[in-house]
């Protein structure tokens, strides 16, 4: 049991306190309400810009990192599709540092020319490197518009080319600043060796004369449900053939989640795995095979992706996959195989638990899911799931008509 107490502040700062005197830190997370789904079509990749831009100095510290490591603390931080989060930890004595320097960059950011341009270049560069030079990189570039058609969840979190980034302006990144890193669209959590007194009185003397804003509350526009299967096939030069199949899935507060993700596990984890042992040890069809999900917190995707052998060509591979994910759909899979699954997550869940930072990351996410205390039932919802669930929504999920599928093709080389 993970144990909280959650209050508002005056200007609309969520904050959560979770107290643990066995450890001789303190954690500050800061969950801000913005991903790259927060983002306009024509300005991508913004929430991760800013991911950046935020360790570039505020305006009464002009180094976020020297006065933090000082006071021997770390920090670092994540964007995703829903959120932008950022972390720090310090001996507790010392807390009243991490307070000073968050709050100081949420009051007002030093966005100046030159921290702008430098930041715009580290991404430019980490885009050209993850996602553009490198095989398959570009897989969430081509995977994520085939399969969403209206939702913004159809770029990825570096955005959608490189150009956005190139053409960020001043007057976009101080507007984008405004509308999102407000005390009104942020979850505080401060766990560890504090206790509440404190920790209200902090928040108080640091955060609570930060004034709100007027974020922007505009509906995402919802997916339409897919009708007809989706195909792209990319010549590139990689190491081998590549397939890649999506399904769309429910949104992450859903039940039907829960059995996705149990059933991602029993697909597609170790040698163990329903693919693994069909297609990879039985058929000889995939050098690699496996089965995941993008777990966002609207609906999301169920991916299948298989690297195949030389001798295996789409068309088997497609065919042996379907074989498999019908046989799923026709038969509920082996009771032994939840029970390994379930069990697999309760103690990834319990031992991850036993960080204090990653309590207090799963407490504001939680809370951003609209119940701080999902981190209490967590567990209980996955072994709440039987293998007659898992039959029932696969048969809703792994439809045709439901399914995107990407194709990495070798380029031949016609010179040889």
């Amino acid at each position: 049991m993970i144990e909280f107490t959650k209050f508002i502040l005056g200007n609309g700062l969520t904050v959560i306190h979770h107290e643990d005197k066995s450890t001789e830190l303190c954690v500050l997370n800061l969950l801000y309400k913005v991903g790259s789904k927060n983002e306009e079509a024509h300005k991508t990749g913004f929430a991760h810009l800013f991911e950046h831009l935020m360790f570039g100095g505020s305006i009464h510290i002009p180094n976020y990192d020297e006065p933090l490591q000082l006071a021997g603390g770390e920090n670092n931080a994540f964007t995703s599709n829903d959120i932008t989060n950022y972390y720090l930890s310090l001996p507790a004595n010392n807390i009243e540092t991490g307070f000073w320097l968050e709050s100081d960059r949420m009051l007002g950011l030093a966005i100046n020319p030159k921290s702008l341009r430098v930041q715009k270049g580290v991404v430019i560069e980490e885009f050209k490197e993850r996602y553009l030079n490198q095989p398959y990189g570009d897989i969430w570039l081509k995977l994520l518009p085939l399969a969403y058609k209206k939702h913004p969840y159809k770029w990825p979190t570096i955005g959608k080319a490189i150009a956005h980034i190139k053409n960020a302006n001043q007057a976009d990144v101080n507007d984008f600043f405004r509308q999102n890193y407000a005390p009104n669209n942020c979850i505080l959590v401060v766990a560890g060796n504090i206790n509440l007194e404190k920790t209200k009185e902090l928040c108080n003397k640091w955060f609570l004369p930060i004034p709100s804003q007027n974020i922007l509350s505009n509906p995402l526009p919802q997916e339409p449900v897919q009708r007809k299967l989706r195909r792209k096939t990319v010549l590139a030069d990689v190491p081998a053939n590549l397939i890649v199949m999506g399904f769309h899935m429910d949104q992450r507060q859903s039940k039907n989640f829960y059995a996705m993700d149990l059933l991602s596990d029993i697909m597609g984890s170790g040698k163990g795995s329903i693919l693994y042992q069909e297609l990879i040890k039985k058929k000889n069809l995939f050098s690699e095979i496996d089965a995941y999900i993008t777990a966002d917190a609207e609906p999301g995707l169920f991916i299948v992706e298989g690297r195949m052998l030389p001798n295996t060509t789409f068309e088997m591979a497609e065919e042996a996959i379907w074989m498999v994910l019908n046989h799923i759909k026709t038969k509920n899979i082996d009771e032994n195989d939840l029970k390994r699954a379930q069990h697999k997550n309760e103690t990834s869940i319990r031992f991850g638990d036993i960080n204090p930072l990653n309590r207090a990351m799963k407490l504001a996410y939680a809370e951003y899911l609209g119940d701080v205390d999902l981190v209490n039932k967590e567990i209980d919802n996955y072994l709440a799931i039987h293998t007659d669930d898992i039959t029932t929504e696969s048969k809703k999920v792994f439809k045709e008509s439901n399914c995107s599928i990407l194709s990495y093709k070798i380029k031949k080389d016609d010179s040889k």
